[in-house]
């Protein structure tokens, strides 16, 4: 199961922005690693640099790598609508992606492990594709011998943001997909446009 295992903080100062969850090291150094990241001058992006970091900004967000994250752009150039909208939904259809809106991780890293090592199930089957899409209407819960684990409880006592694409059933520990959000509904800083300026090059 490909994915990254790189520094994170690393990532996280590059894009100036806490991609990958709350991190100390972005509150004490809000600028680029490196020795020259905190420099002053700092070269002018060409347009091509600018729309490469706006995917790789997204890539690292959801956690995929570069062969998932095109084959997910050319599903969403073929579906009908706007493309770059098209694939930030497919993005939060993600099952790894729903399971830490729902909080039962607190972050996406987190809902990936849990849904690699079955304690994740939809529509009542144990499902352990992170990258398994979502449609209107399944329904995704903890499995019954999972619901005992701290880190869920944790997570789930933890959560301050409820999202309303998804209905959310606290005793039960589960959770209905109830639509693709809109744009507007979804909280990432990604402009979405830049990525399909890049891949329609």
């Amino acid at each position: 199961m490909a994915r990254y295992r790189g520094p994170k903080s690393k990532v996280a100062r590059r894009f100036k922005e806490a991609i990958f969850g709350r991190d100390k090291a972005l509150e004490k150094k809000n600028y680029g690693p490196g020795q020259h990241g905190n420099s002053r001058r700092r070269p002018k992006l060409s347009e091509y640099a600018v729309q490469l970091a706006e995917k790789q900004k997204a890539k690292y967000t959801y956690g995929l790598l570069e062969r998932q994250f095109r084959n997910l752009f050319k599903k969403a150039a073929s579906k009908k609508g706007i493309t770059g909208e098209n694939l930030l939904k497919f993005l939060e259809a993600r099952l790894d992606n729903t399971v830490f809106r729902m909080g039962i991780a607190p972050t996406r890293r987190g809902a990936r492990q849990l849904v690699g090592h079955c304690h994740i199930t939809v529509n009542g089957e144990v499902v352990n594709i992170p990258s398994y899409q979502l449609r209107p209407g399944d329904v995704v819960a903890v499995r019954e011998k999972s619901k005992s684990l701290e880190v869920i409880a944790n997570s789930v006592s933890n959560v301050r943001k409820r999202y309303n694409w998804i209905e959310w059933d606290g005793n039960d520990l589960s959770g209905k997909f109830l639509t693709y959000p809109d744009r507007a509904e979804i909280p990432e800083n990604i402009k979405e446009q830049l990525i399909v300026e890049l891949y329609s090059k």
